[in-house]
């Protein structure tokens, strides 16, 4: 059915203005995003047929890709990449805003545990940060930056931009290793003590570096390759 033969309130767009976006389903907000159907199927049906290719998990189709999608009848170029770039535009506001609850962090494996669950089944290298007020509470998590499909180069600049402008007292770096094994490669050590050099210029304390892998992490601090101590309190791993 054509959507424009709907009666208007049945009509995505329509409820989402007077019903507010948590009055439509998954695949009506999904319908929103693709904006036109086919000539057999209105732009919900052929949200529906999306939804049944992720077996209707939202985390599924997160993790798909463009070349992916246009394998389902009605998804062309353009319909894939909307998909694509509202599901990474939902993740990254989760990683900006979804942390700002106070959570007080006190052992490295918290933190590990926190970034394993967004990046361990990533297909590309996500480098975040972590931001700490002086109490080692969180105040946001943000994606720094992505990489190509294996790697990614950590600047500082990009590292200690958002920290900055929120006025951080300490960050945690991390970033996922594709390929599943979260062993520190030269580079990761490289740039970690030039990370560290560049906080203590600034007075932003930089408490750790850890690696995700397939279900497993690597702390640099664990590890010795720094000793750090949030401003105003140490973290205490022992």
């Amino acid at each position: 059915m054509n959507i424009k033969s709907l009666p208007k309130r049945d009509r995505p767009m329509e409820k989402l203005i007077y019903g507010g976006a948590s009055s439509l389903s998954s695949a009506e907000l999904l319908a929103l995003i693709i904006r036109t159907g086919t000539v057999d199927k209105s732009a919900v049906g052929l949200a529906e047929e999306v939804l049944s290719y992720v077996n209707r998990e939202i985390g599924s189709l997160g993790r798909a890709e463009v070349g992916e999608l246009t394998r389902i009848e009605g998804i062309g170029l353009a319909k894939a990449c909307s998909i694509v770039a509202s599901m990474e535009l939902a993740k990254r506001y989760q990683s900006d805003v979804g942390y700002q609850s106070k959570l007080k962090l006190d052992n490295v494996s918290a933190a590990a545990e926190m970034i394993m669950r967004d990046l361990q089944y990533e297909k590309r290298e996500h480098v975040v940060a972590i931001l700490l007020d002086s109490k080692c509470q969180i105040e946001a998590k943000v994606t720094v930056s992505i990489g190509a499909l294996d790697t990614s180069s950590i600047h500082p600049r990009e590292v200690f931009s958002p920290a900055i402008r929120r006025g951080a007292a300490a960050i945690i770096i991390a970033h996922n290793h594709p390929s599943g094994d979260p062993s520190p490669s030269e580079e990761d050590i490289d740039v970690t003590y030039r990370i560290m050099h560049a906080g203590q210029m600034l007075g932003i304390e930089v408490i750790d570096h850890i690696i995700v892998g397939d279900g497993r992490y690597f702390s640099m601090r664990e590890a010795g390759y720094f000793n750090s101590y949030c401003i105003g309190e140490v973290i205490d791993l022992e």
